[in-house]
Formats: C-alpha cells, sequence, structure tokens
C-alpha cells in the first residue's frame, strides 16, 4: 500500500517535531478530529505493511513513535523536491523521481533490492512506486522493462530518454537549490559540477547572452547526465536535427567548449547539446534582434504584434524594444516547438480574469510565427508570449480591462458570421471583439464580455443588440447611435446629407446635384468609401455562379448526394480538391448553421480541407432535401473560399437576395437557368 499526501505530510510533521500535539495538527493542517483520527488509522496501517511498529496517541494528544520508526525514516535520502530540514519521509511523487534518476544515472543493473536499499522502503511500496513510475512513463513514450540478466531498464527511443532527463533535471533544480542528493544518485562529483559551470560560463560569454539561474543550475547536471550514457554505450539514433539548420549558428560551434577535451562525442550529440544551448532561456542577450539564424523571425514578430494591436484596440510604445525581448523568447521556442522539446506537462488556469482575455488575443494573433515555424504553438509556448506582452502593457500603463469587449452570435454558419463581424469591427473599431459564435457555443463560452451583437434574441443579461449580418447605411447610422448611447450615455451627432443639400439650395445655386450629394457623403463617411473601395477589388455573384456552375435537378436521395451533386462543378474546373467534398459532409456536424434564409443553404469548409482558389457551384432542386427534420432545402450554394476576403462582396448580395422573401421565393423555384442568372445579376448589380 501506498500513503496519500495527506498521511505523508502527517507522518512527516511527527516525525520532524516529537512535542507535536493532535490540536496543532488540526488546526495546522485545517482538520476535524475525526479526519485527523482516520489518518494516523492510514499512517499505522502503512507502518504495519513496513514491518514498523504503529504510531500511539496518549489522551492530552501527544504521540509515542518508537524509536524503530525514527532510525528507519532517517535512514532514507534527501528529499527529491525539499531542503535538507524536511529530510526524512519521502512522499511518493519523490520516490518515483528517486527511481528515474537511478534508472537514467546508474552504470550497474538495477534490482528490486537496489531500490530498497537505497530508498529505504519495503518490496511492497518500491513494486508499488515502480508501477506507478511505469505509468508515468506512458506520457514520455517510454517503458520499464525487467530481465533478470539486466534488471531494471529504461526501454525507448534514447532521444525520449533525453527530454525525461532534462525534464526531471529541471524540476529538481526548479524545486530546491540542494541538489546534493542528485549527485549521490548519479554519482556525479562537485569537482565535475564546477568544472561544467567554469566551460558554460565561457559560453555565455562568446554566445553573447545571459542563461536564467534555473537554467544555469540545470545545465551542468544535464550535460554530465548526457556524458555518462555516451560513455555507457546510450547514444542518440539518428532523429530529424537539420545539420545544415544548426551547424552555422554559434551555439554549435560553443559545444566545443562543452566537450573540449573529453571522450570523443558523435555529430549527432554535437547537435543535440546545441540544440539544448538553442532551446534554452536567456536572461539578457547581446544584439539579439541583429541575429539571423531564424530568418523572417522579426518580421513575423512585428506582423504578429500588429495584429494583436489590432484585436486589443491598443498601441505598444517602445516596440523595438519589446521586439528585442520577443524574438529573445521566441529564438529558442523555435528550437523548442520546431524539435518537439517544449514541456509535456502544461500550466493550468495560469491568468487572472483579464490575462484570459489577453491571452485569447495573442493567441488569435499567433498566424504569422505558426506559418514561420511549419506548426502550431503549442499552449505553454503561448503563455509565455501572454505573460511577457502583459507585462509590457502593464509597464505602459495599459489594459483591455477598461475596454468594452464584444462578441457576436451568427447562427448562420462560418462565411456569414466572418462577414457580421467585418461589418461590426469596422462600425465599432474601438470595440475588442473576442469571436464570432453559434448559439450553441455561445451558452458554453467562458471568457468576459460587455456587450452581444446577436442575430437572435437570447437569454442572458449582458446587453444584446439584434442585428442582421449586412446592414443598410440607415441601419448602421441606428445601431451606433443606440450602442453610443447605452454604452456611454450619448449619441454621435447625425448628419443627414439630404437636410445638407437643402440648406446649401437655399443660398446657392447647385448646378450638379448628384454629384455634389457624393461629395459631401465622401467628406462626412470616408470609411464608407474606403468600404466600397475595398469591395471594388472583389468580385460579385455574376462572376462566380456563371452558367457552367449552375445546374438544376429534380431530386436527390438525401443531403450527402445533393453536397456531392452541388460541389461537381467546382471538382471538375478544379476549383477544390474531390475532398473538400468529404469535408461539407463533415461540416453538417461541425457547423450545421449555413442556412441563410427558408430552402436556402451555403455549404461551406475551411480553407484547408481542399481549396485550390475560391469559387461558388450552385444547385437547384425541384423537390426540396431534408436537411434537418426541421428544414428542407431548394438551393443549395457551395463556396469555397481560399481566404477572407474575396467571396466576401458575392456573400454579401446572396445573403441580400435571401433576406428579400418576393426574390428568394422566385430564386427558389426558378424554371430554368436562365431565370436564375436573371436574378443574380440583379442583385450583383445593385450596390446599394
Amino acid at each position: 500500500m501506498a500513503l496519500n499526501d495527506r498521511s505523508q505530510k502527517i507522518l512527516n510533521e511527527i516525525i520532524s517535531n516529537r512535542q507535536i500535539t493532535s490540536g496543532v495538527l488540526e488546526k495546522k493542517h485545517d482538520l476535524s478530529r475525526r479526519q485527523l483520527g482516520y489518518t494516523i488509522q492510514k499512517i499505522n496501517e502503512w507502518l504495519v505493511s513496513e514491518d514498523l511498529p504503529e504510531i500511539e496517541r496518549t489522551r492530552q494528544g501527544h504521540f509515542i513513535v518508537d524509536q524503530s520508526v525514527f532510525s528507519t525514516l532517517s535512514r532514507q535520502p534527501a528529499s527529491v523536491t525539499n531542503t535538507t530540514q524536511d529530510q526524512g519521509f519521502l512522499t511518493e511523487e519523490q520516490r518515483c523521481h528517486y527511481i528515474l534518476f537511478m534508472l537514467l544515472a546508474s552504470e550497474e543493473e538495477l534490482s528490486l533490492y537496489h531500490f530498497q536499499s537505497e530508498l529505504g522502503y519495503s518490496k511492497n511500496t518500491i513494486l508499488h512506486d515502480l508501477k506507478r513510475v511505469q505509468n508515468r512513463l506512458k506520457d514520455h513514450n517510454l517503458d520499464i522493462h525487467y530481465s533478470r540478466r539486466n534488471g531494471y531498464r529504461l526501454k525507448g527511443k534514447e532521444l525520449h530518454i533525453r527530454k525525461l532527463l532534462i525534464y526531471l533535471v529541471d524540476i529538481a533544480v526548479h524545486s530546491s537549490q540542494d541538489t546534493t542528493w542528485l549527485e549521490d544518485v548519479a554519482s556525479i562529483k562537485k569537482e565535475e559540477i564546477e568544472e561544467l559551470k567554469r566551460r558554460i560560463d565561457r559560453v555565455e560569454k562568446r554566445l553573447g547572452i545571459r542563461f536564467t539561474d534555473e537554467k544555469l543550475l540545470a545545465m551542468p547536471y544535464i550535460f554530465l547526465l548526457v556524458l555518462k550514457r555516451i560513455t555507457s554505450g546510450c547514444g542518440l539514433e539518428p532523429f530529424s536535427i537539420e545539420y545544415e539548420e544548426l551547424s552555422d549558428t554559434k551555439e554549435y560551434q560553443a559545444t566545443e567548449f562543452i566537450f573540449q577535451n573529453m571522450t570523443d562525442v558523435p555529430k549527432q550529440e554535437r547537435l543535440f547539446i546545441a540544440l539544448h544551448l538553442l532551446t534554452a532561456n536567456v536572461h539578457w542577450a547581446d544584439l539579439i534582434v541583429e541575429d539571423d539564424s531564424i530568418p523572417d523571425l522579426l518580421p513575423a514578430l512585428s506582423t504578429m504584434l500588429r495584429s494583436f494591436e489590432k484585436s486589443a484596440c491598443i498601441y505598444l510604445q517602445e516596440r523595438e524594444m519589446l521586439l528585442k525581448k520577443l524574438v529573445q523568447h521566441t529564438k529558442p521556442a523555435y528550437y523548442r516547438i520546431r524539435y518537439q522539446l517544449t514541456e509535456i506537462e502544461t500550466v493550468q488556469n495560469p491568468f487572472s480574469v483579464e490575462y484570459r482575455e489577453l491571452h485569447h488575443l495573442v493567441k488569435r494573433s499567433l498566424g504569422p510565427l505558426e506559418e514561420l515555424f511549419g506548426k502550431e504553438i503549442p499552449e505553454t509556448e503561448a503563455i509565455y508570449l501572454t505573460m511577457l506582452i502583459g507585462s509590457w502593457m502593464t509597464r505602459q500603463g495599459e489594459s483591455i480591462s477598461k475596454k468594452t469587449k464584444a462578441i457576436v452570435v451568427c447562427p448562420q454558419g462560418v462565411s456569414v458570421s466572418r462577414l457580421m463581424l467585418k461589418e461590426l469591427k469596422e462600425l465599432f473599431p474601438e470595440f475588442i471583439f473576442l469571436d464570432s459564435l453559434s448559439v450553441r457555443q455561445f451558452n458554453v463560452y467562458e471568457l468576459s464580455y460587455d456587450i452581444i451583437f446577436s442575430q437572435t434574441p437570447l437569454a442572458t443579461d449582458k446587453l444584446v443588440y439584434v442585428t442582421k449580418a449586412f446592414l443598410s447605411r440607415e441601419e448602421k447610422h441606428r445601431l451606433k447611435q443606440q450602442v453610443m448611447q447605452d454604452i456611454h450615455g450619448y449619441k454621435p451627432m447625425t448628419i443627414q446629407i439630404d437636410q445638407l443639400m437643402d440648406i446649401i439650395s437655399g443660398y446657392a445655386t447647385i448646378e450638379n446635384e448628384s454629384d455634389l450629394k457624393e461629395a459631401l457623403h465622401a467628406y462626412f463617411f470616408p470609411e464608407d468609401r474606403k468600404a466600397y473601395r475595398d469591395e471594388s477589388f472583389q468580385n460579385g455573384l455574376e462572376t462566380f455562379l456563371t452558367t457552367d456552375m449552375i445546374q438544376q435537378e429534380d431530386t436527390v436521395p438525401n443531403w450527402d448526394e445533393a453536397l456531392k451533386l452541388a460541389a461537381k462543378p467546382l471538382i471538375e474546373k478544379g476549383i477544390v480538391e474531390p475532398r473538400y467534398v468529404d469535408a461539407l459532409v463533415a461540416n453538417k456536424d461541425r457547423d450545421p448553421y449555413i442556412i441563410i434564409g427558408p430552402g436556402l443553404a451555403i455549404p461551406h469548409a475551411a480553407p484547408e480541407e481542399g481549396v485550390i482558389q475560391t469559387g461558388m457551384s450552385l444547385l437547384q432542386l425541384k423537390t426540396p432535401v431534408h436537411f434537418s427534420e426541421e428544414e428542407q432545402i431548394r438551393v443549395l450554394v457551395v463556396i469555397a473560399a481560399k481566404d477572407k476576403h474575396q467571396h466576401i462582396r458575392a456573400l454579401r448580395q446572396l445573403i441580400k437576395l435571401a433576406a428579400t422573401k418576393k426574390d428568394r421565393e422566385l430564386f427558389l423555384t426558378a424554371s430554368s437557368i436562365k431565370d436564375i442568372e436573371t436574378m443574380i445579376m440583379a442583385y450583383s448589380m445593385d450596390e446599394e
């Protein structure tokens, strides 16, 4: 049997302080008398299993402990994670770490007796610990193998063993400054440690950096343990370290100092140590922004910051200094991510409420870095970036807590929700828009927000503005006035162009009324003109839905077959890969909100699921097909969007058509492809 954490703590208290009483323990550990009694019972059961006498309690609340208990526990090694004053009784976690270090560093065969002798526990306890170690090793893709000839050994790829080694040493030095126990279990001499420290000091000077204190303390142990494994024949198998990528770095050259006058070290091992130097966190660095070992790192970070500033509605001061710090962190992170050396364990809920929203915005801005790295940024690395940016904001007195945070709820699918989000961001550039959500996502949304823009009424105590995906100029004006009145207590100044025209005409002769009206509108509403210019570069419905992209069919057996038929022109024209159809079928469950009007649906999937270029295809059915028990569809417009912009103008026009009941009915029941084209052309030409 094994003791739980509470029992281990109570036993440590009793062993380390012979005068302690039941009352003191109850108060210190917030226990009732009954809970403490149960804990003492469990401790005694464990002592019996270890062939030790039970602990007795007097009526006055004192404990009687046999001298053999003190003697046995005092023989056990120093705690793996505690300071020397708590030496004695090891927790289960500490014993597991100790066993792992024995497996990593021992130069002889390890039997059960070795573990018992070193740790001072019974056979049953050690067997229980070995089983727990076995479970822990699964996370590292490793295993423990036992044979009578070789004893207990770690089994698995040497690279995974090295990663475990680094992980355990980091934990050990982070938990305690006293590393004597580590030197004992690994048979490392203090002179060896001091020599490695001197070499690492020279490495720092050569590289122009200063490693963090924890990394500096851990490195000698890591290098010496690695060397032990090399000399014992546990060399690295060839793995995907890019020699060309690392061999020209200063870190690779610095490995010469690490291995100077040592046993011949293979190139693969030198690359591994260079990689460890490259992945180590640094506290300070010389001219690191000019470091060109990772091409395009600085531009990618700069683009990431611009994206974050836009999302968070802030301006970061002293960007060059911040970029230097980001490069300093991101360079080692690049190698950790590229070679999958990021820590396995992640931090659980490390942030305050404000930092959670900040973290969300940082993660949403990581696209340029992920594109450069060719991999998704792990959560642990993203957390470090959030903390760095967050502390920089605090330093300049910036915060997102005082800014209005909004979410958009749109039950009409990804493309429509993006369009709605884009419209609202342009209308309210001072708001932080956290997300665009479906109703289902909204019901479980955890981030903090102030207001909601939704296409449907919602049960919530937050401010909700029910609006449409596509707003006319007047609707935008009314929404802006209402929101400003509710949030800030004032309405923006209203400028009516028609009233201005009336005033001007009372005092002057207008030669070209339409041109003057347009000029006045461009002066007072420049954002409308910018939006029009942006849209003028986008294609309308008539460009995408040409004759060869439109089909009419009497009936189809089911929704999946309707999707396959509707997407057929896109596949034939090379606009999408065949796998795009599979993504459309899967999207029914992932994103059921693709219906933009009764009988009209816009199935679509993500660009990375097979889109080659932006396009659309249309299928009209005489007999509607069932999308769900409640919804029947007569027209499917399959959208393939290569990016977020090219199809927006056409989508606006399609949404407007779907929102106009009379025209929508004509569209759904058109008798010929020519009639469908006529409707498409009418909405393509009508920019208002």
